[in-house]
């Protein structure tokens, strides 16, 4: 899916979005992060965004609370985190599809340091460490 021109872009879209490219390859936040960074929706808007709209960003860094694969999509992004190290835990015999899942606790990013650049290479967020908030805090709580 090609991504919808800004101005045919809903703004809370584009801000979800930005918020998905600054994610640093190998890091993921939770819909709800996405949602708590921007200060403002929740998680099932954020996944109805990611949805409609995600696939011109790394849709695979913006992922479900408790680390599942996104139904449909397990190995186009099993193959994503293994190319960008993202910590993953090994799938017990019992999993469904014996698909791994992500490791939470190592992989989940706080968005409190904003990599140069971004998280995708582009160059949005490169305005600090907090996020680009501008108020020095973590953008996220650690969890």
């Amino acid at each position: 899916m090609d991504r919808v021109s800004a101005e045919e872009l809903p703004e809370y879209a584009e801000r979800v979005l930005e918020v998905a490219e600054l994610i640093p390859a190998g890091r993921v936040m939770t819909y709800g992060d996405v949602a708590e960074w921007l200060g403002e929706g929740g998680p099932r808007q954020v996944g109805r965004v990611m949805t409609l709209y995600g696939g011109a960003v790394p849709w695979w860094r913006v992922v479900r609370a408790d680390g599942r694969l996104l139904p449909g999509h397990e190995l186009r992004a099993l193959d994503h985190y293994r190319q960008e190290g993202t910590p993953l835990r090994q799938a017990s015999r019992h999993a469904d599809g014996h698909l791994p899942r992500l490791d939470m606790r190592r992989a989940r990013w706080d968005g409190a340091e904003v990599p140069a650049g971004g998280g995708s290479g582009s160059d949005a967020g490169a305005g600090g460490g907090d996020g680009g908030r501008g108020d020095g805090a973590s953008a996220v709580a650690h969890r």
